[in-house]
């Protein structure tokens, strides 16, 4: 990989990671600025969510500590110039998913486009 592709897969994982923090989740302000216009996400309970839709989601109880999510299995790779795919695992409280998220560049910057989530065993 050049730099510029270097640059494309790292601007896609940062974001991906800021998105899992909690004080991002705990912000619409913060979290509208990783997710693009037109973003999708099949979650995996099985529903469709939008930008908006994701975004009251996310937002946390205010008498409930956040959640923390770990995740692992980290991979990102660049698909074509301006879109970069990233996998991982993530585990929040014992309920283990596998996740595929698409970022693409736009002139605002690096944006999560597409996001799926399959729930797995814990093995």
């Amino acid at each position: 990989m050049n730099d510029e592709e270097d640059q494309s897969v790292r601007a896609a994982v940062e974001g991906e990671l800021r998105l899992l923090e909690p004080d991002v989740r705990a912000s619409q302000a913060l979290a509208v600025e990783l997710l693009d216009p037109e973003f999708v996400e099949f979650g995996a309970s099985g529903r469709r969510w939008d930008r908006v839709s994701i975004l009251t989601a996310i937002a946390p109880d205010p008498d409930t500590p956040p959640d923390r999510i770990a995740i692992s299995d980290m991979t990102a790779t660049l698909m074509a110039p301006g879109i970069v795919h990233v996998t991982y695992t993530s585990d929040r409280n014992g309920r283990r998913a596998r996740r595929s998220s698409l970022w693409r560049r736009s002139a605002a910057g690096w944006r999560l486009y597409f996001h799926q989530g399959t729930l797995t065993d814990n093995s």
